[in-house]
Order: C-alpha cells, then sequence, then structure tokens
C-alpha cells in the first residue's frame, strides 16, 4: 500500500493571484490536443487549415469549461449552487462534468459546422482521437487536489491519505492524525482508461479512413464502458450516494446512453458503409 505524496493543489503563488494544478492540466490538454490536432492534419486530414484548427480548439475549449461546469452544477449538486450561486466560478476547487463537458463540445462543434458549412461527424471524427489526453491530464488535476478517490481496499497500489490534511478528513473517520485506510486510487485508473488506453486505440483506429461516424462512436462505447466499470470502485458523491439498486451512481446513469449512442453510431457507420458499397 503506498501513501499519498504531499501535493500542493497550487502549483504557484504570486500575492492574491493563485494558479492551480488544476487549471495547468487543462491548459495542458488544449495545448496537447492542439499540437495533435496538427499533425492528424498532415496525416490523414489534410483539407483542414492551421486557422481552422486554432478556431476549433477555441470552440472546443469553450464547450468543455462552459459545459463542465455547468453540467457539474446541475446533475451533481445543483442544490448547493442555488444557495451558493457565486461558486458555480470558483471552477480552481474541482467540480467540472465530463458529460456536461461533451454537451457542451456537442453544442459548440454544432455551431462551428453551421457556421463553416462542414459535416458535425467530420468534426467530431477528426477532434475525438485527441479527447483522451485532455481525460488523462483532467484525472491528473483529480489526484493533485486529492479528489474522487475510490472505495476502500487492502492492495499493493491502494492508497492511504494524511488525516492532517483537511482535504481528506472524510475519508478518516473522525481522526486528524495518522492515515485514513488505503483507498483505490479511481482518478488514476479513469487517467489509464479514460486516457492512455482510450488514445492509443482510437489514434490507430482513426490512422486509416473509416466510415464517418465510426470514429465518434467507438470514443463514446470505449469511454462510456470504461467509465461504467470504474464507477463501481468508486466512492459515489457524498451529496448524491446511490441512486438505484443500492449500487447505480449519477457516473454510471450518465453513462448508459453514451454506450448506447456509440452502439448506435458504429452500427450506423458500417451499415451506411456497407450500403454505399452494394449500390456501387
Amino acid at each position: 500500500m503506498l501513501i499519498y505524496p504531499e501535493l500542493n493543489p497550487i502549483a504557484l503563488k504570486i500575492g492574491p493571484l493563485a494558479i492551480h494544478w488544476y487549471g495547468i492540466m487543462y491548459i495542458i490538454g488544449f495545448v496537447g490536443g492542439w499540437g495533435l490536432l496538427h499533425l492528424r492534419r498532415h496525416r490523414v486530414q489534410p483539407k483542414w487549415t492551421s486557422d481552422e484548427i486554432g478556431d476549433l480548439v477555441i470552440y472546443v475549449a469553450l464547450g468543455v469549461i462552459l459545459g463542465g461546469r455547468l453540467g457539474y452544477v446541475f446533475f451533481y449538486n445543483l442544490g448547493f449552487y442555488l444557495q451558493h450561486p457565486l461558486q458555480i466560478l470558483a471552477t480552481w476547487d474541482g467540480g467540472m462534468s465530463f458529460h456536461g463537458g461533451l454537451i457542451g463540445v456537442a453544442i459548440a462543434i454544432a455551431l462551428y459546422a453551421y457556421k463553416n458549412h462542414r459535416h458535425f461527424f467530420d468534426i467530431t471524427d477528426f477532434v475525438i482521437p485527441v479527447v483522451p489526453v485532455g481525460l488523462a491530464a483532467g484525472r491528473l488535476g483529480n489526484f493533485i487536489n486529492g479528489e474522487l478517490w475510490g472505495k476502500v481496499a487492502y492492495l499493493p497500489w491502494t492508497v492511504r491519505l494524511p488525516c492532517d490534511d483537511p482535504r481528506f478528513v472524510n475519508y478518516c473517520n473522525g481522526a486528524t492524525t495518522g492515515y485514513s485506510p488505503p483507498h483505490h486510487p479511481s482518478q488514476l485508473y479513469e487517467c489509464l482508461l479514460e486516457g492512455i488506453v482510450s488514445f492509443i486505440v482510437l489514434w490507430w483506429f482513426s490512422s486509416q479512413p473509416r466510415p464517418r461516424m465510426a470514429v465518434s462512436g467507438l470514443f463514446g462505447l470505449l469511454y462510456g464502458m470504461f467509465r461504467f466499470a470504474i464507477e463501481f470502485v468508486r466512492i459515489p458523491d457524498a451529496q448524491l450516494g446511490y441512486l438505484a439498486f443500492g449500487w447505480l451512481t449519477m457516473g454510471q446513469v450518465l453513462s448508459l446512453p453514451l454506450i448506447i449512442i456509440g452502439i448506435t453510431l458504429l452500427t450506423r457507420a458500417y451499415i451506411i458503409k456497407e450500403s454505399k458499397q452494394r449500390k456501387a
């Protein structure tokens, strides 16, 4: 079993200005995605220009930030934010919803597609292979913030949390010294599966021509399955708990439609491809 390292959520403080690691991870995700989109442009999508990619990244970034924050507010803690509306702006403390961010990005891409006369799924198929980079960075931000821990488990890689750190008071059963029982580092599981594994699979899959919607569908299926599985070892949000059957969490409720959408897009993509080949 491991001990949680002494990680300060604040990376740098200049007077009253505090720069948080959580925000830095988002910047890493956006910059990394921008660079990889340029690489994809040269390899598989030469019709995209550098300026178009820059504009697209701005649209996506706004969709992630606005959708992610509003998704967390509405899906996970609406009552609290109705009482403390100014706290909606405190994104540096965490509290971003992937599913809300996904909705925000979908709206942003729809607006970009309309403005630039492109097909919605041509854009999503182009963008999605780099999305796991941002997911991996975001989960590392969760780990540094000391949030989203998994359940107690006595395994070689589970992590004990210092009870004298106020971030971990809820994991220490009232103790203020010593260490908590060991918890699954569920943020790192998500970093591995939703980030690294998904990136490898999607980058490989999209390196060859695929029918429209196929890349987008595979992402939905992968993320939905990985998130649904990891939720079994992740402690549900305290204000929500389990929603049904004594085990179903909000993350799983929101991931089920994503799995269905992913399967539908993949199936439809190859049915349409086969239909076109028959007509040809």
